[in-house]
């Protein structure tokens, strides 16, 4: 059975670098995936993927030799289970603002005596070069699982969340955790309340002995993120890589700046 790289550099401390697909698209899946990154993670929370689709992308994402992660759409025991059956060897949860959810989500993904996912399907176990026995065996120890701080009730709750057994990382939302730092008259957080919390993330990481890490646009902020001690950064989507690429070579023939690509 495959052994999980990104569970193992994270353990020894190293920083892992991902990027998010958001296309849905297998041409370009095999693309990245053939790349280096160390992990793809398949947004489920903000594409319209359908599970079909969910379950082709981390068959080919972990054939070339990367690491297939799946973003849920919310925490629950049903999504979790699917992704998982349908061939992910992780599970990023977004929006985790109790232990209570943290505890949910870390069920969901390992099997008994440790959590409550049941056992059936055999997608999960291909990915994984294995049999059903044999990938039902190990598991427990190759699924990475990984929470989202995306508020201040987050952040308050760290210590309590960041501790709990079978959390393999946490990773900050920059987009909504900033959006929910926003004071009851709308304004926004500053960048040093800002910079602030994301502090207090990879201090209570530390604390605790749990790698944490943000979505970043660009590979300079990822090496600035890594240098701060954060381990586990994605950096933009391929349809950002594309859509940049794209609009560079269009101000380069008319000479226009293109639209602002911040949302992808």
């Amino acid at each position: 059975m495959k052994t999980n790289p990104v569970k193992e550099k994270l353990r020894r401390g190293e920083p892992s670098f991902g990027t998010w697909l958001s296309l849905g698209d297998l041409y370009a899946t095999r693309v990245m995936a053939r790349l280096g990154f160390d992990w793809l993670t398949l947004d489920m929370e903000h594409s319209p993927i359908d599970w079909s689709q969910a379950a082709a992308i981390f068959a080919v994402v972990a054939d070339a030799g990367c690491v297939p992660l799946a973003r849920v759409p919310q925490g629950s025991h049903d999504y979790i289970k699917r992704v998982l059956d349908a061939g992910a060897w992780g599970i990023v949860v977004p929006m985790v603002n109790t232990p209570e959810q943290a505890r949910v989500a870390v069920a969901a993904a390992k099997y008994p005596p440790v959590g409550n996912r049941s056992l059936g399907g055999g997608m999960h176990s291909m990915n994984f070069d294995a049999t059903a026995g044999e990938y039902y065996a190990g598991a427990n120890d190759q699924i990475l699982v990984v929470l989202q701080t995306e508020s201040p009730q987050g952040i308050q709750n760290a210590e309590a969340i960041y501790s709990t057994p079978g959390v393999d990382a946490i990773f900050v939302g920059p987009v909504d955790l900033r959006a929910n730092m926003r004071k009851p008259d709308g304004t926004e957080a500053t960048d040093e309340e800002f910079e602030a919390a994301l502090q207090q993330v990879i201090d209570t990481g530390r604390k605790v002995g749990t790698p944490t890490g943000m979505h970043v646009m660009d590979a300079q902020t990822a090496l600035r993120r890594a240098e701060q001690g954060m381990q586990f950064i994605a950096v933009g989507s391929e349809l950002r890589m594309m859509t940049v690429e794209a609009q560079r070579t269009l101000a380069e023939l008319t000479g226009r700046a293109g639209q602002d690509v911040a949302r992808y």
